[in-house]
C-alpha cells in the first residue's frame, strides 16, 4: 500500500467539502491513451489537434465522425481503475465532486455521482445544428475507417456531432460555472493526472488557492501547478487515491 504524506493526510481527513480535478493521467492508468499520444494504425498520419475542430468538422464531417466513433470504442474497451473507485468510495464520508477534462465516461462507470465535464462528453452525442441531443443507437465500427457518414438529427436534419468541446468552442458555461463556486467554497481541492497546461480549466486551483483552499498535487510528475499548490504528492493516482480514502477512514 502507498505510504500517504502526513502533511497531505493532516489537509484530507477532516475536509467534508472535497472537489477533485482530473486529467488525461487518470484515464491513462486505465490503458486510455492521452490526447496528445501517437495514433496507431489508420489515424497515425493525422494531427488530433486538426481532427478535434470545428473547422475540421464543417470541412469533413465524414472523417471527424469516424475518428471520434473510434475514440468511443476504445473508450469503452477500458474499465475504471482503483483511483476512479476510490474517489466513489470517499462520497461515503464527505461531499465529493469529481470536475474532469476527460471525455471518457470513467468516473461514472467507477461510481461517481456528481461529475462536472467541463469539455464534455464523447458518449453525449448532439445534432450540430438545432443542439437537441442524440439518443438513438448509434452504430460503432468495431475496426477503424476512414470515412463515416454521421446520422441525423431527427428534429431538424442536421448532423450528429460528437458532444465534446472542440478547439475554437468556448467551455459548457454552466459546468465551468459551477466548478469555478465550488473549488471557491470548498474544505479541500485536489489536482490529479492533469498537467494543468489547458486553460480555462488550468485557472481552477488558482481561483481556490486565491481563497484561502488547500490545493492538493497528486500526479507523478511536476505539472504547471506544482509551484503554486499547497502539497505535492508524487504518485499515480490509481495507488494514491485508495491509499489516502484507506488512510481518513483509519484516522
Amino acid at each position: 500500500m502507498t505510504n500517504v504524506p502526513d502533511e497531505v493526510l493532516e489537509v484530507t481527513r477532516d475536509a467534508r467539502r472535497v472537489v477533485v480535478l482530473t486529467g488525461a493521467g487518470i484515464s491513462a492508468e486505465s490503458g486510455l491513451a492521452t490526447f496528445r499520444d501517437p495514433e496507431d494504425g489508420l489515424w497515425n498520419r493525422y494531427d488530433p489537434m486538426q481532427l478535434a475542430s470545428i473547422e475540421a468538422w464543417d470541412e469533413d464531417p465524414e472523417m471527424v465522425w469516424a475518428w471520434y466513433l473510434w475514440r468511443f470504442e476504445r473508450h469503452h474497451q477500458v474499465d475504471p481503475n482503483a483511483g476512479h473507485r476510490a474517489l466513489a468510495d470517499w462520497e461515503k464520508g464527505a461531499d465529493v465532486l469529481v470536475v474532469t477534462q476527460n471525455v471518457d465516461d470513467l468516473h461514472e462507470r467507477g461510481g461517481s455521482s456528481d461529475v462536472v465535464h467541463l469539455h464534455g462528453n464523447l458518449s453525449a452525442f448532439r445534432c450540430s445544428d438545432c443542439e437537441r441531443p442524440y439518443t438513438d443507437r448509434v452504430d460503432v465500427p468495431h475496426e477503424p475507417v476512414e470515412r463515416l457518414a454521421p446520422p441525423s438529427c431527427p428534429a431538424c436534419g442536421g448532423l450528429v456531432r460528437p458532444g465534446v468541446v472542440w478547439f475554437g468552442e468556448m467551455l459548457p458555461p454552466d459546468a465551468f460555472d459551477r466548478a469555478v463556486e465550488e473549488v471557491q467554497s470548498a474544505d479541500l481541492v485536489l489536482t490529479v493526472g492533469t498537467s494543468g497546461i489547458v486553460a480555462p480549466a488550468s485557472l481552477l486551483p488558482r481561483f481556490a488557492g486565491a481563497r484561502g483552499v488547500p490545493v492538493i498535487e497528486i500526479n507523478p510528475n511536476p505539472t504547471e501547478h506544482s509551484d503554486e499548490v499547497t502539497h505535492v504528492w508524487r504518485a499515480p493516482a490509481a495507488s494514491a487515491l485508495p491509499a489516502l480514502v484507506q488512510a481518513i477512514r483509519a484516522t
